[in-house]
């Protein structure tokens, strides 16, 4: 909805309606200071108005100015944009050991809510994408504990249920809202799951259309725009059969239903219509599943099937890996600017399809060394490529940004589903290297970058996604400052992410504010 009276005269630029459950608490100034954003007097003075009324007060991307917990309507509000100046770094390096992955984590909570037993959960990250999920996963009744091992998890020993109708505000987390969305609809109870407005241009039907045939009782409807979040789970279990789901957008979707299998009373099988993209997350979600005592049968890819639905049983324990995603950028780092920068806790062995990230970097002509427990990289002369990103559509992000260093052009191929991220990644990607000088073409699901004689120094926007802030870090390593708006936006996955850049900088320059 559009700001009016005192909202405008702040230049506040959006106000989000939603019902999120506030948490009883509000920054102060000085730990408003300490998470480095600038103070406002008008909105501290209208914030503590605010907080009386039992609104939430958010900031540039998500950045929590103060929540109350009074009231059950709560609205969002985001004020102008904060921004962050890279200067110029000439060479980085160091080791870094990035946060657990979202993808892992959004996985692994929910399968441990639902088992039999307690779950202790080593290096869980604290990324906006996970605390939606936690957040959701308490207001369902879980218990949670932090403790010195890690987050501990009393299982429920079985499906999600409500005796009165409940709201999930899950932000614009695709993960939490597809996993949610079919978890619930093994459960019983009414509920609503819901998310930021572009969570609601972000398409939820083919999922729900896979739901339908193995159903029995419970209804899913749609709020306004049919096909899209909201939605409206009217949950009696999952009855199992057969069904089948498109493959071609998201591989979220057919994670959500594989995740809900073991909830059906009956045995379910699942057929995949056209190319499945991004497989190597279906397979991750198959390992986690097996952790948690569930084996999917998996024929190739097309065609997925579970005999005997039994429900999830704790492993007692899981370490969630550091963020292969997240390592793309140091990694590339060390290709364009090393000296050498090693990512450790992703290594050979990794579960992440992300984590061959680092063989696109050989291929470029970076040098690169595996270990059991690690990556390294250092630079090379590079050389343009023509990749497909299909198996890692996030690090083609990283790739880039890496391709405005390289000798020739480069072509990312087979990443539609960019489209329907947090933004439109290829339209965002593609303006914002404009910007710095490169020359773009763009395709449905694919985009070449010519990289520039000369990079120049530029601003770049956004667009509320953490990763298009975090690859185009990677400029400034080509002797220019870069001003990145929004810097707050990585808090969805990493919200250290600029102080650990600064970290494997040799020449100590670091971010300023």
């Amino acid at each position: 909805m559009q700001p009016r009276g005192e909202f405008a005269r702040l230049g506040v630029s959006t106000v989000l309606g939603g019902s999120h459950k506030g948490l009883g608490r509000c920054c102060c100034e000085e730990e408003y200071a300490r998470c480095g954003w600038r103070w406002s007097e008008g909105l501290g003075v209208a914030g503590w108005i605010l907080f009386g009324l039992g609104v939430k007060v958010v900031l540039g991307g998500g950045r929590v100015f103060g929540e109350a917990g009074w009231g059950r309507g709560k609205f969002i509000v985001f004020k102008g944009m904060d921004s962050l100046t890279l200067p110029p770094v000439r060479l980085v390096q160091g080791v870094v050991r990035p946060p657990g992955s979202k993808s892992i984590s959004n996985r692994v909570l929910p399968l441990a809510a639902l088992a039999a037993g307690i779950t202790v959960l080593r290096n869980l990250p604290d990324g906006e994408d996970v605390e939606l999920m936690r957040d959701a996963l308490r207001q369902l009744g879980l218990r949670m504990t932090e403790t010195d091992a890690g987050l501990e998890v009393r299982g429920l020993g079985g499906p999600f249920a409500t005796r009165e109708p409940m709201a999930l505000f899950l932000g614009n987390s695709g993960t939490s809202t597809r996993i949610l969305s079919a978890l619930l609809a093994g459960g019983s109870g009414e509920f609503t799951v819901d998310g930021v407005p572009r969570m609601r241009e972000r398409p939820i039907r083919d999922l729900v259309d896979a739901l339908n045939p193995i159903a029995g009782n419970t209804r899913i409807t749609y709020g306004a725009n049919p096909g899209f979040p909201p939605l409206r789970i009217f949950a009696e279990g999952l009855a199992g059969g057969r069904t089948r789901i498109k493959g071609n957008v998201s591989s979220q979707f057919l994670t959500g239903l594989l995740l809900s299998l073991p909830l059906c009373r009956d045995a379910v099988e699942v057929e995949v219509d056209g190319t499945l993209v991004s497989a190597p997350y279906v397979e991750l979600t198959l390992r986690i599943m097996e952790a948690f005592g569930v084996r999917v049968e998996n024929h190739g890819f097309l065609k997925f099937s579970l005999a005997q639905p039994q429900g999830y049983q704790s492993p007692g324990e899981y370490a969630i890996e550091p963020d292969a995603s997240s390592a793309s950028y140091f990694l590339a780092a060390g290709a364009i600017a090393g000296g050498t920068v090693e990512v450790q806790g992703i290594g050979r062995d990794s579960l992440q399809g992300e984590a061959r990230f680092a063989e696109v970097l050989a291929s470029m002509g970076a040098k690169v060394e595996y270990s059991r427990d690690g990556i390294k990289v250092t630079r090379g002369e590079l050389r343009g490529v023509d990749a497909d990103m299909d198996l890692m559509s996030d690090t083609g992000m990283t790739l880039a940004v890496t391709a405005l260093f390289a000798k020739g052009a480069t072509t990312i191929r087979n990443i539609g589903n960019w489209r329907v991220k947090e933004t439109d990644r290829i339209a965002a990607m593609a303006t914002e290297l404009r910007k710095v000088g490169a020359r773009v073409e763009e395709g449905p699901d694919w985009i070449r970058v010519e990289p520039p004689a000369q990079l120049r120094t530029a601003v770049i926007d956004t667009y509320q996604d953490h990763r298009v802030a975090m690859c185009f870090s990677l400029v400034s390593l080509g002797g220019v400052p870069i001003a990145i708006n929004d810097p707050g936006c990585t808090r969805k996955t990493y919200p250290d992410y600029f102080d650990a850049f600064r970290a494997i900088t040799v020449s100590g320059e670091g971010v300023t504010p």
